[in-house]
């Protein structure tokens, strides 16, 4: 990296201002409608094009420098959890029961501190566009901007992304060729019965057995019906059923979520959830209804993309690597990478925030990490977009 793109310690105070102003005023998935404006107001500052509402409250600024027709795009999200923060800070979340659990908030900051600086040095040849997703927790923020023209609107060659990572340490980053995250499913089963007396259970099939015994059968199948070889999660996490000590409910409700990395795995998992339903409503005389919803892919990584990521890294953090496995945890921008060649690191940030994981109360993103995070982005631009 020039020595230019290394002076960025005059963006790193107010940079580390701005995330908190964010931190303290979360919004929820397509509803980022301050923290949206706040990110084009700042990318006009600087003197970019900005086009909002892409997706609902999506922002994309758009920087270039020199002749060249290549193109990157370097994308933030911007959402937070519906989650009751308990860390106690000066700047803890003023929404009740909403929270940036996720450092989303920190990865705003960093994106906008490598548009500033890239702005003011122009030490690239071609267009970045920096890319602000909405709703990245479930809600397929990246989906609804690709549907809504975001790589026709903004031709993008090649696009990246980064996640702090609390279980790697300050300055260190790792990526991976090919999956690094996992596809997220969710299912939801509705088991019906017709309900009686406590008392005489001989006078209804039990809707509460039937539950007991498919739950128990759905844990076998990652055990029992994939191969050894692969990987995936099947966890049940969702009971529902009965108002009263002394009558069976008509109905039980279960939900639960499917990680995999293989989609000849996940057709399988699917396909093994939806007949072992069949058996156990067939042997306790029930009817079993399985919605199973595949809401992320898996996001997987071009090999050579993960290499550049990976030596962008290089430049700015004291040790990188290869992660040695993908995370079971999802994430949309995996959306993003079945339109265009990219990658997607995990910087850590483990120390200023201890091991506090992401999505617990307690988490906040570790600012000690900004200005790193802002040299990757610039470092890749640099790189990719040599002059």
């Amino acid at each position: 990296m020039s020595g230019k793109a290394r002076d960025v310690d005059d963006l790193v105070a107010p940079l580390k201002a701005l995330r908190r102003d964010i931190h303290a005023h979360p919004e929820l998935g397509f509803a980022e409608h301050r923290t949206a404006a706040l990110i084009a107001e700042a990318l006009r500052d600087i003197g970019l094009e900005v086009t909002t509402g892409i997706g609902g409250t999506g922002v994309v600024g758009v920087l270039r420098a020199g002749g060249s027709d290549r193109t990157l795009g370097l994308r933030a999200d911007m959402d937070a959890l519906p989650i009751r923060e308990e860390t106690g800070l000066a700047y803890a979340s003023q929404a009740q029961g909403v929270f940036h659990g996720c450092g989303h908030d920190g990865h705003v900051a960093m994106l906008l501190g490598a548009a500033r600086h890239l702005a003011r040095t122009r030490s690239f040849d071609g267009t970045v566009n920096f890319i602000f997703q909405p709703a990245e927790e479930g809600l397929g923020g990246a989906r609804q901007m690709i549907a809504e023209g975001l790589f026709e609107r903004f031709p993008t060659q090649q696009v990246y992304a980064l996640h702090n990572w609390p279980d790697l340490p300050v300055g260190t980053a790792m990526t991976r060729p090919g999956p690094i995250m996992a596809a997220a499913d969710k299912f939801e089963i509705v088991v019906e019965g017709r309900g009686a007396h406590a008392a005489m259970p001989h006078q209804t099939p039990d809707a509460i057995l039937a539950a007991s015994e498919l739950v128990s059968q759905l844990n076998t199948i990652v055990a029992r019906r994939i191969a050894p070889t692969a990987s995936a999660v099947l966890s049940v996490t969702q009971i529902h059923g009965g108002q009263a000590h002394n009558v069976l409910p008509a109905t039980v409700e279960i939900a639960g979520t499917v990680r995999t990395f293989d989609a000849a795995v996940q057709d399988r998992i699917e396909a093994s959830m939806r007949l072992i339903a069949q058996g156990v409503a067939t042997a306790h005389e029930v009817r079993i209804s399985v919605n199973y919803n595949r809401y992320y892919p898996a996001t997987i990584n071009d090999p050579e993309a993960a290499a550049e990521a990976l030596a962008a890294a290089a430049c700015v953090c004291r040790h990188t690597a290869m992660a040695p496995e993908p995370a079971f945890t999802s994430e949309d921008f995996a959306f993003m990478l079945q339109a265009t060649k990219g990658a997607y690191l995990w910087l850590g940030q483990g120390g200023g925030s201890g091991q506090v994981p992401l999505h617990h109360p307690h988490y906040d993103f570790n600012d000690e990490i900004i200005g790193t995070g802002l040299k990757w982005h610039v470092a890749l631009a640099e790189r990719l977009l040599a002059a």
